[in-house]
This record gives structure tokens, sequence and C-alpha cells, in this order.
């Protein structure tokens, strides 16, 4: 029977996952640099993100203002499966995770962990023959997996090893909020308008035209040596991958397109790192207080600057 919750016409959804390098505590320093153009006017003609993660913009965006069409990437297959199965089927999608959110309540601390291995090794399992192209049923039971491991693991981590495989241990949680029926009616209606597509940054292309506001979060670059594990795709993003996306964001300039991109602020530990200072010269580029960790001694972890780069100015 419909739930009530599918005639709610304001939306309000939020990320359905918690995700590393999420940017909800970035989200004031965002709207505060969101062109003049849109501001006055509340609608976003077209919004494009070619790194979706978590997608806490996105949804932020989708709050606060009227977006008229918006086109989604990401090269992670599994989130991309996670996005498309709460765009074309929320109800399968809630009673799947409500059936696992039942049955790991019902278990002791212990028999919840072996049920998390399970999945967890299930999950794996079926990646070796799961069809990305074509939408089937068995989409749905990914994203119920994917979303029940993301809950229950530690930190909510998303991370592959070299082999594709889910390899986060267990989160000892006492009381997980698995099935969020609430938000995931949010964020279907948040997907309206909305395509999600599978793949590299740069497939969003052609997406782009002028006045397109284009919010790039692409792997932050590592400043420490923990600091990698947010990978979250086998292939990674190094410094050449940050140089292909630069020459990327040059190209979008010239197209007309609003560009705001976000990375990870090298001077944080080495005052004379130039890296993004000098990819970006020609634009602006500020650095922002951030709450993350570069340190795995816990005392000594607190505010750094992040960076926020655009091709325009407050008022633009």
């Amino acid at each position: 029977m419909e739930t009530d919750l599918y005639k709610i016409d304001v939306c309000l959804a939020r990320p359905f996952l918690k995700w590393a390098g999420g940017k909800a505590q970035l989200l004031g320093e965002f709207h505060k640099r969101i062109p003049q153009s849109i501001m006055g006017r509340g609608i976003i003609e077209r919004y494009v993100e070619p790194f979706l993660g978590g997608g806490a913009l996105f949804f932020y965006l989708k709050r606060n203002f009227q977006v008229k069409e918006s086109f989604l990437f990401d090269i992670n297959q599994d989130l991309v499966v996670g996005y498309r199965v709460l765009k074309n089927d929320p109800s399968h999608l809630i009673t799947e995770l409500s059936n696992l959110e039942d049955k790991y309540r019902d278990k002791s601390d212990e028999e919840r962990e072996t049920f998390f291995y399970n999945i967890r090794k299930s999950f794996n399992q079926q990646r070796a023959d799961f069809d990305y192209e074509k939408y089937s049923n068995q989409w749905v039971e990914r994203a119920s997996y994917l979303i029940f491991l993301n809950k229950t693991c530690y930190n909510g981590l998303f991370r592959q090893n070299s082999k594709d495989e889910f390899n986060v241990p267990f989160g000892k949680y006492k009381n997980p909020r698995i099935c969020d029926e609430k938000n995931i009616i949010q964020v279907n209606k948040a997907l309206e308008d909305t395509e999600i597509i599978m793949g590299d940054f740069s497939n969003s292309e052609g997406y782009i035209k002028k006045n397109t506001l284009v919010y790039l979060d692409p792997p932050y670059r590592p400043i420490s040596p923990s600091s990698s594990f947010t990978c979250y795709a086998k292939e990674g993003f190094d410094d050449e991958d940050q140089i292909r996306l630069s020459k990327f964001f040059h190209r979008m300039d010239k197209r007309g397109a609003y560009l705001m991109l976000s990375n990870s602020d090298p001077k944080n530990v080495d005052a004379n790192d130039e890296f993004f200072d000098e990819l970006y010269q020609e634009y602006f580029l500020e650095r922002v207080p951030a709450k993350r960790s570069i340190n795995c001694d816990a005392s000594k972890r607190g505010e750094i600057k992040e960076l926020i780069v655009r091709n325009y100015c407050e008022n633009g």
C-alpha cells in the first residue's frame, strides 16, 4: 500500500550513505559561493556533478533551489546501482532493507558480526557475474547490500581492494538505522529530472554548456600516508588524473559554465607544495577550514584547510 511519505511535496532529501570525505561540513562555504545569477532567481537551470559520491551538495541544492535538470556521474559502479535503484524502485528497496534490519536486530552481537561478514561475502561474490548494464531485480538486492554494509561497517567507509572486493570490517554499532524509509522516499523525489550516469568524469563534458553549474569533487589528493585510504574505486586517482581534471576545468571554463571544485590542501603539511596553486593559478583559489583527520593520533586531529576553486567571483 502506498505510504503517505510519497505525497510529500517539499524535498528534504539527505545523503543515503555515510561517505568518507563527505562535504556536509562545507555546505555553508559552498552556499556563499553560488553564483549571484542563481542566488537571485533561486533557480538552477542545469546542474552537473562529475564525481557524485555521497551527493551532499546535490541534495542541499535540491532542498534550497529549483533545480530544473541534473546529470550525476560516478565511476563507482555499485554507487551508481544504489542511486538508480533509489530513483526507479524505492518501495522494493525499502522492503529489502527492512528485512535486513529486522534480521540484524534480532541477533546477538556475535551473530550480528557473522551476519555482516556473510552479507559482505555475498556482495563480493555477486560482483563476478553482475550485469551493471541491464537493470533488474538483482540491482535492488545489490543496492540493499550496499546500504546495509555502509550502515554497519567500520566508520561507514566504502573501500575496495585491487580485486574490486569491499573489504571494510564490521562496525559494532548498537542500533544502526539500516532502513531510513522517509529519506529513501525523499531521495527518490530529489532524483526526479535527474540522469545518473556511470563513468569517468570526462564523460560529463557533453552535458556541460554555458551557465551550467558544475561541482567537481574528485578523490582528494593524499596529504599524508594515512589519508589515501578513502579511495572508493580500484583505479585510484593520482596526480596525473588531477592534472587531467585541471585541463577539463579549463575546457569547461571556456564553454562558459560556472565551475566550483574542492580538494585537499597540501600546504597543511608542506608549505612549499604549490601543486594546486599552479594547476589553477588563473582562477579563484581559496583555503577554507574543515575538520578532518590527517593524523592517526587522535590528539593531533583538528581543523585543517581545504581548497575551493572557482572560475567566477561571488557576484559571477
